[in-house]
């Protein structure tokens, strides 16, 4: 037989809906998740700043609105964002600090991968023997 579903518990699944997806939507624009449209990783700190402050609001504007799971949910939710957001912020102010990671030149990288490619063949042919 079927659970039916009472309002109240439909009204807290789709307000954990919307934390969640403006919980992903951050962890996107803070570069710890792929963009799924693309595959890449892409960060935009600001735009993963609007989003932790629409779920501040979305606090403030429930208050005393909500019942216990939901207010937990969205302050772990926020708390772990607001973590991530400073992480991701000093990072950001160290790699400028430092200046660019020294990365080797794509013709370097390109010479690497053929030397790996080169070697496969013969570590596989090593390993029959």
């Amino acid at each position: 037989m079927a659970e039916t579903i009472t309002p109240e518990q439909m009204n807290e699944m789709l307000f954990m809906q919307v934390i969640m997806m403006f919980q992903g939507a951050a962890m996107q624009q803070m570069g710890k998740l792929a963009n799924p449209a693309s595959g890449k990783v892409e960060q935009d700190l600001d735009q993963a700043k609007m989003s932790i402050d629409i779920l501040g609001m979305l606090k403030e504007k429930t208050k005393g609105n909500v019942n216990e799971n939901e207010g937990k949910f969205l302050d772990h939710v926020l708390y772990e964002l607001r973590m991530n957001y400073v992480d991701e912020v000093n990072k950001a102010k160290q790699e400028k600090a430092e200046g660019p990671a020294k990365k080797p030149d794509a013709q370097e990288e390109e010479k690497e991968e053929k030397k790996e490619a080169e070697a496969s063949p013969e570590k596989e042919e090593e390993a029959k023997v």
